[in-house]
């Protein structure tokens, strides 16, 4: 074998090696719109890949030994790349389906639809995997330099899959989108293999020339349309793929509403026909009662600063702003693509709001300041970011807060479920005096509020007692009804901690026994 052709076999090695981890990463993309991307969906689809590339090694190894030749090895490259840039056609009916099925609750369809799409993996990501043993047995001459040969295929496709980690999702996904990231690395790849073919042997070459064909004509006719369709009732008016998230902006009666990942939770509201508008009847209008804990009198001009850590559309800052005044706010988004959406569609604009594009703890574990009103809206089932569930991230927000100062977050739950209430009420109550539950009504959510002070719960309908006439009708309106939804703090949860902190583990259980129970009656919006 010339140095030529020994070089094309790292070349091929190293772009399968890319397309392999390309397509690994880029699967949990084209699953999350629909599954979402929590740990379950995580561990499904790096085990199965696992389980296809061991079973590619095997079967590449006995093939190679058998027929150890350089036609038969292009013509698996080709085959491989060509099923690899099937699967998102493949995908997208069944991901239509699998949408509409989760909006309707309906398990049986989407656990079939989930097992389909992944079973379309099997073919290319085990093809894939015949590629290095196949290339190292072509590859060695003699036994002496046999070792060195299989070191330097196994280095090239380690190299490639380096790559194939990062380009994918720092690069490619945000730029041309997930289905064109398919396309993109199997055309490499196919590319490869093809030329590998025309050098080999042509007339094989000309037998497979159709292939890229058929995957253009097939990607312009199936891949049209939005990657997810918008929820019933909601009409689509914007779609991003950004290096974090899926967006969707859907326009749903009179508001403008934020969809993240597989769609299910609403992130942000807005209306923006009548912008004065604030009341959404949700989860965000509940924040405002959280400086009301504080022992009366409490008034509005007590609250002159701000942070909010999961900024997303600004709706929480938004409705800060209109009842508090232009005060200085700080509002943490890790993903700026999120932060231009809520400029471009959700009113975002106000000049006291500052959008820091941050991990929320790195934010405030670098700040000097001081805040009146901590709040954090990054807790969304099934994604809630561990390291802002601990104790130690509690202190350093209580480090954060002013003398009279008071945290409010977003807790998920079910109507039977109320484990993370409990977990993070046990966990809270290590660092501050006073911890408060509000059950948001007809939602799976409860706003907890944490205190500098020791405080009751009976504040709330004082200081509402005590607001002026002028005040934004939407503050009275909130603490009235988060009176009546007040709930005691349990106190049996286990505490959260950087060291130990099973809070993926325990959302998992939750969803699973939710969807499992068949209790579907209360929308968990």
């Amino acid at each position: 074998m010339s140095k030529v052709q020994l070089r094309y076999l790292y070349l091929t090695a190293f772009t399968s090696g890319l397309t392999t981890l390309g397509i690994e990463l880029t699967a949990s993309r084209l699953l999350g719109v629909v599954f979402g991307t929590s740990n379950i969906v995580w561990a499904i689809i790096i085990g199965l890949m696992l389980l296809y590339l061991t079973a590619g090694y095997f079967l590449g190894g006995r093939w190679a030994d058998r027929q150890p030749e350089k036609s038969i090895f292009f013509r698996v490259v080709c085959w491989g790349a060509f099923t690899a840039g099937l699967v998102p056609i493949i995908a997208r009916p069944i991901l239509r389906v699998a949408a509409q099925a989760i909006f309707n609750i309906n398990v049986a369809i989407l656990a079939g639809s989930i097992g389909v799409i992944l079973l379309a993996f099997a073919v290319p990501v085990t093809l894939l995997g015949t590629v290095s043993p196949f290339a190292i047995r072509l590859a060695i001459q003699d036994k002496e330099s046999s070792g060195q040969t299989a070191g330097r295929m196994y280095a090239w496709s380690t190299v490639g899959s380096i790559i194939g980690t990062f380009l994918p999702v720092l690069v490619l996904i945000p730029l041309i989108g997930t289905n064109l990231t398919f396309l993109l690395l199997a055309g490499a790849l196919l590319t490869i293999g093809l030329i590998g073919l025309w050098q080999t042997d042509r007339r094989q070459m000309l037998r497979l020339v159709w292939m890229p064909i058929a995957l253009g004509v097939l990607a312009v006719s199936v891949l049209q349309g939005p990657v997810r369709p918008a929820p019933p009732n909601a009409k689509l008016i914007y779609e991003k793929e950004s290096a974090y998230n899926y967006i969707q902006v859907a326009r749903w009666g009179s508001a403008n509403v934020l969809f993240l990942n597989e769609g299910q939770g609403i992130h942000s509201m807005y209306f923006p026909d009548s912008p004065d508008t604030l009341e959404t009847k949700g989860t965000w209008d509940y924040f405002l009662a959280a400086p009301f804990f504080n022992d009366p009198p409490f008034a509005t001009s007590d609250v002159k600063s701000m942070a909010l850590i999961g900024l997303a559309g600004g709706t929480i800052a938004r409705q800060y702003t209109a009842v508090f005044g232009p005060i200085p706010i700080d509002g943490a988004e890790i993903d700026p693509a999120i932060a231009r959406v809520g400029r471009e569609y959700f009113g975002m604009t106000e000049p006291n709001i500052n959008v820091i594009v941050q991990d929320g703890r790195l934010m405030l574990d670098t700040s000097p300041k001081h805040y009146d009103v901590i709040a954090i809206d990054a807790y969304r089932l099934p994604y809630i970011p561990w390291h802002l569930t601990t104790v130690e991230f509690f202190q350093s927000v209580h480090d954060h807060l002013t003398e009279r100062g008071a945290l409010a977050i977003n807790v998920g739950r079910t109507v039977n479920d109320r484990r993370l209430v409990a977990a993070f009420a046990a966990t809270l109550k290590q660092v501050f005096p006073s911890v408060h539950v509000i059950d948001v009504p007809s939602s799976c959510n409860s706003i907890m509020v944490a205190t500098m002070q020791p405080t009751n719960a009976d504040s709330l309908l004082a200081n509402m007692a005590l607001l002026p006439g002028d005040v934004y009708p939407l503050l009275p309106k909130v603490l009235g009804e988060a009176t009546a939804q007040l709930r005691d703090a349990p106190d049996d949860g286990p505490v959260f901690t950087d060291d130990k902190a099973a809070v993926e583990l325990m959302t998992d259980t939750l969803l699973v026994n939710f969807v499992l129970s068949g209790d579907t009656q209360i929308p968990c919006r």
